[in-house]
């Protein structure tokens, strides 16, 4: 039984977000942050499955411990899938979210709302100390719009409308959020491979 399991993150969010999903099950989570040792982890897979992948044995590996990690990101389907794996840093290393949702807007120009389709994808990977691996998938569906709409969220979440709620990721609460985001469906897939185990 896992008691305690060490997030490839140093992101607040997510970990406080782990901390609530797995509340219920009595487990500890810890961000990798607290364990200098790691260093940092290239992100230098072909997918976003082996870069959580990478980054899960890295921590796993350092700190003899049960390690989860993510890689999420936008996959447009007029861009052939870009920016995919390389979502956080698509307008180039150090830029920010508002560069990266610039670049995508001006690749973007001139293109037909019926073709501008999108997704949000995220891949989990849960790595033990006994050599077990496993890996959750998550899916949400959407748009482009033409300019960026609502204040919250981060990364892409002002560009990436979803029609059946008739809001942008930044326009949704929390709650709505993570009912049908990429991350919460993922999320909510790894809790039940760890509530197995």
């Amino acid at each position: 039984m896992i008691t305690e399991l060490i997030l490839a993150s140093g992101n607040k969010g997510k970990i406080a977000e782990f901390q609530h999903l797995l509340e219920e099950l009595n487990i500890q989570v810890q961000s990798m942050k607290e364990y200098p040792q790691i260093g940092e982890i290239v992100e230098d897979g072909t997918t976003f499955a082996e870069n959580a992948l990478k980054k899960a044995r890295a921590v796993c590996t350092a700190t003899g411990k049960p390690a989860l990690a993510d890689d999420s990101g936008l996959m447009v389907d007029y861009l052939d899938g870009a920016p995919g794996i390389y979502s956080a840093r698509f307008a180039g290393e150090g830029h920010d979210d508002t560069a990266n949702n610039q670049k995508v807007l001006e690749l973007m120009q001139g293109v037909p709302d019926k073709e501008r389709g999108a997704q949000f994808f995220c891949a989990i990977a849960i790595v033990l100390p006994d050599g077990r691996e496993f890996t959750a998938e998550g899916i949400c569906r959407g748009t482009l719009l033409h300019t960026l709409q609502g204040e919250g969220g981060f990364g892409y979440d002002p560009l990436f409308y979803v029609p059946q709620l008739g809001k942008t990721f930044a326009e949704l609460s929390m709650e709505e959020k993570n009912e049908i985001s990429h991350r919460g469906m993922a999320n909510r897939k790894a809790v039940e491979i760890i509530r197995s185990l």
